[in-house]
């Protein structure tokens, strides 16, 4: 970390015009870690394990997603789901699916195979779609009770694993009232997780073992996350846990090819803290590049980076403002999913326009954006 700062201090002092440090020691508050970007005009201090945490803390607060995106401070969510055999949406047509369960939701993109794509009304869902669909938080739940995929928040978890990661989850999970489990082969870091957490639970051992696994209750958790340096290990017990009927289970990896094997094994959530740290520097490598007119405020990868969500904020008068959106002329595999105007988030329909003052939501497969200009033909 030290090293880190010092190189972006030297950097900017040498001409560059952006530095990026990524410091991960969790003794760094947010109140310090402001202070030190202020002293080394850091652009932006970057801590993967933090990152990764919170969006596995996102994950277990909405069980029936297999990745959570935020936008415009939690007022509006993209989630994926898998859609399995038995799942009502399946067969259905995307244009009669708001009239079918009563929300207002979007579904914006689908993974079908090795296909990314952007879909129309008439395109019909199939069991094995991995969908990214756009919704408040209301009407997402309303969604998921009406198709039977809403599950309860998890309140016994297991982390495996005494990471930094699992440090970051771990005090988040404790201060929103979890109870918190930790296996970890290292004495010394179950000490240390129960002197700084106090109501953890920690058990000393191999996760690996199935007799400590019993023990330590895996039978009575709602979520078992696996945190470990080891991709192997991390699937395997994550599979173990699936096989046991654990409601929720989440395996942390770090190669690619891992990630499509966990999923292939029939895992649902893998998390990989590389390609949450990619979002968050191409998100402000592409609010440099943004005009005047409009900027990018938040950034995601969908679909493992075959896709984008974008969030672009609308500071002027444009011509694409005041236009009902069957109106304009949209690139291929563009769509508006969703638009935010003061606390109201929209779910919008061709008639709906953009506005100045609008935070607006768009999906782009297989092009890259960095204006809201760039969707219009």
């Amino acid at each position: 970390d030290d090293l880190s700062m010092l190189m972006c201090y030297l950097a900017k002092r040498l001409g560059a015009g952006h530095t990026i440090a990524r410091i991960r020691n969790p003794q760094y508050s947010e109140k310090t870690m402001s202070f030190l970007r202020e002293q080394l005009d850091l652009s932006m201090a970057v801590n993967p394990e933090l990152l990764t945490a919170q969006e596995l803390y996102h994950l277990l607060k909405l069980p029936a997603a297999s990745k959570v995106e935020t936008f415009s401070r939690r007022s509006f969510e993209m989630v994926e789901l898998r859609l399995r055999e038995d799942s009502p949406l399946v067969g259905e047509k995307l244009m009669d699916l708001r009239n079918h369960f009563k929300a207002i939701f979007l579904i914006c993109v689908v993974q079908r195979g090795s296909e990314v794509i952007i879909p129309r009304g008439d395109f019909v869902l199939r069991a094995g779609d991995r969908i990214g669909l756009t919704a408040d938080r209301a009407e997402l739940w309303k969604l998921l009770k009406a198709t039977g995929l809403a599950k309860r928040q998890a309140k016994n978890v297991t982390l495996m694993g005494g990471s930094r990661i699992a440090f970051y989850l771990a005090k988040m999970l404790l201060n929103s009232g979890t109870t918190v489990t930790l296996i970890d082969t290292d004495r010394a870091i179950c000490r240390k997780f129960s002197d700084l957490l106090p109501g953890i639970r920690t058990y000393h051992g191999d996760g690996t073992q199935r007799e400590l696994l019993q023990e330590a209750g895996l039978l009575d958790q709602n979520a078992f996350v696996t945190l470990t340096g080891m991709d192997e290990e991390n699937i395997l017990v994550a599979y173990y846990a699936r096989s046991q009927r654990v409601s929720q289970v989440i395996a942390k990896v770090n190669r690619d090819e891992m990630a499509v094997m966990a999923e292939q094994m029939g895992l649902e959530s893998v998390i990989m803290p590389k390609t949450i740290v990619v979002n968050v520097v191409l998100r402000y490598v592409r609010a440099i590049q943004s005009s005047m007119g409009s900027s990018i405020e938040n950034l995601y990868q969908l679909m493992d980076g075959r896709a984008e969500s974008l969030e672009f904020i609308v500071q002027n008068e444009s011509s694409y403002t005041n236009v009902p959106l069957k109106e304009l002329r949209l690139k291929q595999n563009i769509l508006i999913g969703g638009i935010l105007r003061g606390r109201k988030a929209i779910i919008p329909s061709g008639d709906d326009v953009i506005l100045p003052g609008d935070r607006v939501v768009v999906i782009a497969g297989h092009r890259r954006l960095n204006t809201l200009e760039e969707i219009l033909l």
